[in-house]
């Protein structure tokens, strides 16, 4: 098996040696669905980088580590007689051609807002039938576990919808505006109080991103790596300057920092 190409069946057969009970990796025997979880997030953010990065050589490993990452929980399904690497694929092509009727059937849609409100009417249908119950809220399936931009931006896009949702971008400035108020307000306030009003605040931006196209996650992650970019310069010209942060006026680091602001124009 090892000298043959490189394959699905090679990959899970290398699944099956790492958990062969007598001959496995001991690391590998150990795990379970929960215990592997957090190495999943971990190679999916991985993915995401080397995609931020551009680094495509990088990428094509990262994807291969997720990939993996499948490998393990369908071997692990099909130790427990729940599931299996052949019935994950099975499911996903089903689920692919059903809500795309536009490509594998006759279904016709005039634009891609169509298109995305038959996605989204797919998904009820899906989420009905898994709890047959009509009443169930179109939040109830929506992970815990994923990241608060992402979440709250999910959060937004369900009821948007069902038409629970601003038509005009200007509404959603106008919120925005509204949650600013409301945070300097209760800024010298009740702890609690003020982190009840930041969250609207950072809840209404999410909603402004999502108006405006924009991933609010990836939105963030950009924004971070930029600062730490430019950060990084203010470092290096205290650096260069012999002296210390603390040597430094406010108002100096700050010139340093539109130096480098400048450095970056065109």
């Amino acid at each position: 098996m090892l000298d043959k190409k490189p394959s699905m069946e090679k990959l899970r057969w290398i699944m099956e040696q790492l958990r062969d009970p007598v001959t496995g990796c001991p690391w590998d025997l150990k795990q379970d669905f929960a215990s592997i979880v957090p190495h999943t997030l971990e190679e999916a953010y991985e993915v995401a980088d080397a995609i931020e990065q551009g680094d495509f050589g990088e990428l094509e490993k990262e994807l291969g580590d997720l990939l993996f990452q499948v490998v393990f929980y369908s071997q692990l399904g099909k130790e427990e007689k729940l599931f299996d690497f052949d019935s994950v694929v099975a499911a996903i092509c089903e689920k692919l051609i059903r809500r795309h009727p536009h490509v594998f059937a006759k279904s016709e849609f005039s634009s891609e807002a169509e298109i995305k409100a038959n996605w989204e009417n797919e998904k009820i249908k899906e989420r009905q039938a898994k709890n047959d119950q009509q009443s169930l809220s179109i939040l109830a399936d929506i992970p815990k576990s994923l990241p608060a931009l992402s979440q709250a931006a999910k959060i937004q896009k369900r009821c948007a919808h069902v038409g629970f949702d601003w038509h005009e971008i200007k509404d959603v400035f106008a919120k925005v505006a509204e949650e600013v108020d409301e945070v300097q307000e209760h800024l010298h306030d009740d702890p609690e109080e003020l982190t009840a009003e930041l969250g609207d605040l950072m809840f209404a931006v999410v909603n402004l991103c999502r108006h405006a196209k924009q991933d609010p996650e990836a939105v963030l992650r950009q924004a971070n790596q930029k600062f730490s970019k430019r950060f990084q310069g203010v470092e290096a010209k205290v650096a260069a300057s012999g002296q210390g942060f603390e040597q430094h006026s406010l108002e100096q680091l700050e010139n340093y920092w539109q130096e480098i602001k400048a450095d970056e124009q065109p």
